[in-house]
């Protein structure tokens, strides 16, 4: 069972992992950095909002009244010009009325107490958070509480703009995300160089085994990593053991056909010296068959035996070319030419006795029909296995019926029992070519005759 490929490739995973990764470690780590910069620039603009607290709690705590009637001369125009967005405030708790002091930027306005929102102090008495200004703008608000002793108790409050604070940040995460952007594309080129240079071994072992496979090497060649150097050698070793058997097979096979040949041919000849009535030809009929059928098998076993063989390739311009010649001469007397159209660079992945076998039998059917002519040729179609080839033996004899082009394919079945076979020929084809997943069809030929489509593996 062949098997299925994956939708991504090993390096295309690689990156995109990396990627991803890189991708969600810059987008946490530039929100980890805003937040902390939104906090440090918090922390930098209540120093400045403290700082004018503690001159208007100094003010308020100065002894003498004419000093305290001048509070709120913080030296910062903006208090004093309408809706600035600066403003102080300064209440006063313990009063029958309310006593507010103000700055003349909240124009009689004035600024929510946070004390009444239960908002608790920090570590230096100070209560901060965002409220909406007169103007429902957004402040960033500091007070205080304070007590005067005999004067009092007030509440001190301090506000500014958030959009100060709001700014900076705004120009810092652009500047973050700019550099961010451009080290996640130096990020991801390096994880790119790193994938493309780590998987460079994967792809020439890869390399490696297909010369193996199209016969270019014997065996995987090169220096490996140490990662994957066990699996070069290996996979060495499995070629080593592929054609180990190969030779016991091919040898257990020529000697079965050495062990019955021999007896077979013996019974031949003693039949075919002998004049007892019958007997001779019952015994040469049926020794021919028994020759035949062990031909047939043992080509069989031979075509199974190299079929799965590692690094068969061959060229099939040669061997057609030898096949006519031949076939041409047998068939001298009756005048019958055969040529074929092959390029010299196709080639056959697999033996070349195999290749011959089969070639040998389509052509020897062909030309024993043909009228005056047999061509061979490749199948003009584009397939979509591109590992495929398809050769065209084409005769202009009487061909077949169509009905009776699949039977003939049967093994031992034939049409014609005038002619001399065993029948055996193209079901042997039609096995090999199994072997290897191709296949063999008949079809009606433009030459009037047959024509048969023989589907073989190409490198």
């Amino acid at each position: 069972m062949p098997l299925k490929s994956h939708r991504y490739s090993l390096g295309t995973r690689l990156f995109f992992s990396a990627a991803v990764c890189c991708v969600l470690i810059l987008v946490l780590a530039g929100v980890g950095l805003t937040t902390f910069y939104r906090r440090s620039a918090e922390r930098g603009f209540d120093e400045r909002l403290s700082v004018y607290i503690k001159q208007l709690v100094a003010d308020l705590a100065a002894p003498p009244e004419t000093e305290r009637q001048t509070v709120g001369d913080l030296g910062e125009p903006r208090f004093d010009l309408p809706l600035t967005g600066w403003y102080w405030q300064i209440t006063r708790l313990d009063g029958e009325r309310p006593n507010v002091r103000a700055s003349r930027s909240l124009v009689g306005g004035q600024l929510p107490k946070l004390l009444d929102q239960s908002i608790a102090p920090n570590s230096r008495g100070l209560r901060e958070s965002y409220v909406s200004g007169p103007d429902d703008r957004r402040l960033r608000i500091l007070e205080r509480e304070i007590d005067v002793g005999e004067d009092g108790r007030f509440t001190v409050a301090v506000a500014a703009p958030a959009d100060e604070i709001e700014g900076d940040i705004q120009d810092f995460r652009f500047t973050l995300a700019m550099t961010f952007v451009l080290l996640g594309i130096a990020l991801v080129a390096s994880t790119l160089v790193q994938v493309r240079f780590g998987l460079r071994p994967l792809v020439r072992l890869r390399s490696a085994v297909g010369a193996v496979r199209t016969g270019e090497n014997p065996r995987i060649v090169g220096r490996y990593p140490p990662d994957l150097a066990p699996l070069a050698s290996e996979l060495n070793q499995l070629i080593d053991a592929n054609h180990e058997i190969l030779d016991r097979a091919r040898t257990q096979v020529g000697n079965l056909a050495h062990a019955l040949k021999t007896p077979l041919s013996v019974m031949l000849n003693e039949a075919g010296t002998s004049s007892d009535g019958q007997l001779p030809q019952t015994v040469r009929a049926q020794a021919a068959i028994m020759r035949d059928q062990v031909q047939y098998y043992l080509d069989r076993a031979r075509a199974a035996a190299l079929s799965g063989a590692l690094g068969g390739v061959t060229e099939i311009a040669p061997s057609l070319d030898a096949l006519l010649r031949t076939f041409t001469k047998i068939s001298q007397g009756r005048g019958i030419s055969g040529s074929h159209t092959i390029s010299p660079t196709l080639r056959f992945r697999g033996e070349k006795q195999d290749l011959e076998e089969m070639l040998g039998n389509l052509l020897d059917n062909a030309f024993k029909w043909a009228g005056s002519t047999v061509e061979v040729s490749l199948a003009s179609e584009k397939a979509e296995d591109t590992e495929r080839i398809a050769l065209l033996i084409d005769d202009d004899g009487p061909g077949l019926p169509e009905e009776a082009m699949a039977d003939v394919l049967k093994r031992g079945r034939r049409l014609d029992e005038t002619t001399p076979g065993s029948g055996l020929g193209l079901s042997i084809v039609v096995d090999i070519a199994k072997l290897y997943g191709g296949g063999l069809t008949l079809h009606r030929s433009p030459l009037g005759g047959l024509r048969a489509r023989l589907e073989l593996p190409s490198v």
